[in-house]
């Protein structure tokens, strides 16, 4: 009989009691959790284990969430990052984004919304969108490999997140063509706001640094309405 691994999280709560109810919801749901209560202790357990989501709590006493964040990418580029946080400040949420999140939670939150993004962050990422099958794309000198998450442009690769990787294969999707940012947001956070637009807004402008290496290539913002991924094609 084939045993189906349990999803694995690390949950980064420096308030212990918010940690051993977090534990308690996770495990009620199946997952194997690995609770922490500073970034040092975190960075100990990500090295040794393999995490399929972390979240992470902004306010930690030896260091804060965003710089945590940013420590877990440098060595996993494209793990799942979610932060709990007291805080509500645009520019808190944005910082939180560009650190390498991929979700924001402000408590207190509902358990069951903690719940259902956990599950389709891990639903986003185990499975392809929309029932199309391309994993490999051709964007101008550039070669994109969703399934493997990287991005390629002759011997240099870089591996890009999961967040980015959704993005850029809904651009890719729909090349020379508007992709809405409207539909974007709700395929990649389940919700359409403000907040989240500016989200999308920072990870297109990190594709477009990426893609950089090639003039004829470009994300094209249409103004209140979208993204065109498009490439000049020279004679």
């Amino acid at each position: 009989m084939t045993t189906v691994r349990a999803n694995s999280i690390l949950v980064v709560e420096d308030d212990k009691n918010a940690g051993i109810l977090l534990r308690s919801l996770l495990v009620g749901e199946g997952y194997d959790v690995t609770v922490c209560t500073r970034a040092k202790t975190a960075i100990q357990a990500f090295l040794t284990n393999t995490f399929d989501i972390c979240i992470l709590d902004c306010g930690l006493p030896d260091a804060d969430g965003f710089s945590l964040a940013r420590d877990i990418r440098t060595r996993n580029s494209d793990v799942p990052i979610v932060f709990l946080t007291a805080k509500s400040m645009l520019d808190d949420k944005i910082k939180g984004f560009q650190s390498g999140a991929d979700d924001y939670m402000t408590k207190p939150f509902e358990t069951f919304e903690l719940l259902y993004k956990i599950k389709a962050i891990l639903r986003r990422t185990a499975s392809p969108r929309n029932g199309k099958t391309e994993t490999v794309f051709q964007i101008g000198l550039y070669t994109f490999d969703a399934k493997n998450q990287t991005l390629t442009i002759g011997m240099n690769q870089r591996r890009i997140t999961a967040k980015e990787t959704e993005i850029l294969r809904m651009l890719c999707l729909s090349k020379n063509q508007i992709t809405r940012k409207e539909d974007m947001l709700i395929a990649l956070w389940g919700e359409s706001d403000y907040f989240k637009g500016r989200s999308l807004d920072v990870f297109i402008a990190r594709l477009r640094k990426y893609l950089s290496d090639d003039s004829a290539v470009r994300i094209e913002n249409v103004h209140r309405v979208g993204f065109i991924l498009s490439e000049t094609i020279t004679a």
